[in-house]
């Protein structure tokens, strides 16, 4: 069946109503990473529910960690809306535990942070490679 267009304002209806709940995030080590993004965020893990760990963002989303030991982890992107008098801490943390941070998501300004959209940014890896970006302002879409 070909994609139907909807008619524009009911698409924005729907659209409003769509909302992210949770995602697999792939790592060798569940619980290590978890713990990681968790005490970098300034979050808390979660019960293990079934294979999974979660981390819960506080906006209705979580992120749930699943084991995979025998494959590679393809590394993903995932970037965090964080509030502004959290983002220093967040920097500091990143510091104290050894983990470089970037102004850019190539990874090619260490120790730098970028001042999108009138906010600050920084990117860092997970321990399976994941591209982290910690953000204080929404990108601007045109």
């Amino acid at each position: 069946m070909p994609y139907a267009p909807q008619h524009p304002k009911e698409a924005e209806l729907q659209a409003a109503s769509v909302q992210l709940n949770h995602t697999a995030v792939y790592a060798r080590d569940r619980q290590l990473s978890a713990d990681f993004l968790a005490a970098i965020l300034g979050l808390e893990v979660g019960a293990p529910f079934g294979p999974f760990l979660p981390v819960d963002l506080g906006n209705g989303v979580t992120l749930d960690y699943y084991e995979k030991r025998d494959e590679p982890i393809q590394p993903q992107h995932y970037a965090f809306l964080v509030p502004e008098e959290q983002f220093d801490g967040m920097i500091a943390r990143l510091e104290a535990v050894g983990v470089t941070y970037y102004a850019d998501p190539h990874h090619t300004e260490p120790g730098r942070t970028n001042g999108l959209f009138g906010g600050r940014g920084a990117y860092f890896d997970d321990p399976d490679g994941h591209n982290m970006e910690i953000i204080t302002r929404p990108y601007v879409r045109p």
